[in-house]
């Protein structure tokens, strides 16, 4: 069995502050029920559907109009949370739990928001160009629009199957399932229901392919060692830890780069045979954070001698 196998997902937990797919799903499902609840109220008073849309869901979807674009630029991140309908959040949250899980074990929590947002942005910005240069789209553009976490979610589904595309789910049966089955499937189902939702839904396939695209360019530029979104968790960071104490505005990541030099009172003592619990958390908590490839060689040495029997 692969090594990653035998590593526990992490859960869906509220209190665990590493877990970004936890919190985007409670962002996105918050958004939802506000704008669902209002839906109702707007139309317990009479008031209509069409109503709702003008005063509230124009200023948070994306325009298909890049004129319209430009006077509510806003909207190319307000969209990725943004959902009205009940199977569409349905099915992103679920797939957005499924692949960013997955990318959370393998490449770390950090990984997560930054590729959402890049992705989802790069998705918005290739449907708005499809809408602007495909001549059948362009008789469109004047009252279409984007939302949702479409294009987000396939980012992270292409990228994370770029860099692991033969890890394997679901062991027991046959030897599991292959990562790049699941996201091919995910692909034929997503362009599929566009398909056949409506006559329109072909011209949301260039924001698909902008959100694959954006997700295999910055997984690629991960595994070389250069990651793209650094900078922005520097900046989240700072501006989440504002009001923290200064020994908690330190970040870790950077702590990582300079060679303090250890100290004996802080190290793990050393046992052959059963590892230490208190070290193997130390490894664990590690992979959550920066993946599995951020181990050093004794690091997956002690994760393999844990995972034999006494």
């Amino acid at each position: 069995m692969h090594l990653l196998e035998k590593e526990k997902l992490p859960r869906l937990s509220l209190g665990e502050g590493r877990n970004m797919v936890t919190q985007l799903l409670v962002v996105n499902l918050t958004i939802f029920v506000f704008l669902f609840f209002t839906l109702v109220i707007y139309k317990m008073e009479d008031v209509g559907e069409v109503r709702f849309h003008q005063d509230i869901m124009t200023w948070l979807r994306l325009p298909a109009d890049s004129s319209k674009l430009l006077m509510r630029p806003w909207t190319l991140i307000t969209s990725l949370f943004t959902h009205i309908a009940v199977w569409q959040v349905f099915s992103n949250m679920v797939w957005l739990w499924c692949f960013g899980t997955f990318m959370q074990h393998l490449a770390g929590h950090q990984r997560i928001l930054p590729l959402y947002l890049f992705g989802g942005i790069c998705g918005n910005l290739f449907y708005v160009a499809g809408m602007q240069f495909i001549p059948s789209f362009h008789a469109l553009a004047g009252g279409e629009y984007s939302l949702g976490a479409a294009g987000s979610v396939m980012a992270i589904a292409v990228g994370v199957t770029a860099i692991a595309p033969r890890y394997r789910i679901f062991p027991l049966l046959s030897g599991g399932i292959s990562l790049w089955i699941i996201t091919l499937l995910f692909v034929a189902l997503s362009v599929g229901s566009l398909l056949a939702s409506s006559r329109y839904g072909v011209t949301y396939i260039p924001e698909l392919a902008g959100g694959a695209i954006a997700g295999w360019l910055y997984m690629y530029q991960w595994k070389k060692g250069n990651d793209l979104g650094a900078g922005f968790n520097k900046l989240t960071f700072k501006l989440t830890h504002v009001f923290h104490p200064a020994s908690q505005q330190i970040n870790p990541e950077d702590l990582k780069k300079k060679n303090f030099p250890p100290n004996p009172e802080l190290q793990p003592f050393k046992r052959i045979g059963k590892v230490p619990e208190q070290r193997l958390n130390e490894i664990l908590d590690k992979i959550n954070e920066n993946g599995l490839s951020s181990l050093s060689p004794d690091e997956r040495e002690t994760l393999l001698r844990a995972s034999k029997p006494e």
